[in-house]
């Protein structure tokens, strides 16, 4: 498995980590600090526990050594982030936002973009 990869899943790590406790413990304050409102804090908890399980899996996949055993994890990963980005640009393109969640939806397509680049390079070993 690359060394990018790894770093990757690293990367993610820390990020879902760090967004997924303060969304699954403190979803108002924190979507009020991101410039996120209106404010569902049950959607909200979810998408932190969502946040929370994928830094799990991206902690498994930096542990792992070999391609067929974050296969599956990587198409999750660019599932999730490209479905992301569009539910995201959907609103962001149709009402006036704040840069923060400009800045999120840029975090998502830039790992839906690495995500997407290492499952392309990773089926092109495997074949």
């Amino acid at each position: 498995m690359s060394k990018g990869l790894r770093l990757t899943f690293l990367i993610h790590v820390v990020v879902c980590v760090i967004a997924g406790l303060f969304l699954f413990l403190i979803p108002g304050r924190f979507l009020l600090f991101v410039g996120w409102a209106p404010i569902d804090p049950i959607a909200s908890r979810l998408l932190g526990a969502v946040m929370l399980a994928l830094a799990w899996g991206s902690f498994r996949g930096w542990r792992a050594r070999e391609w067929a055993e974050v296969e599956i994890l990587v198409e999750l990963e660019v599932i999730f982030t490209v479905l992301a980005c569009v539910g995201l640009l959907r609103h962001l393109l149709f009402g006036w936002w704040p840069w923060m969640p400009w800045l999120i939806f840029a975090l998502f397509a830039l790992f839906a973009v690495a995500w997407i680049v290492f499952l392309v390079q990773g089926k092109r070993r495997t074949d």
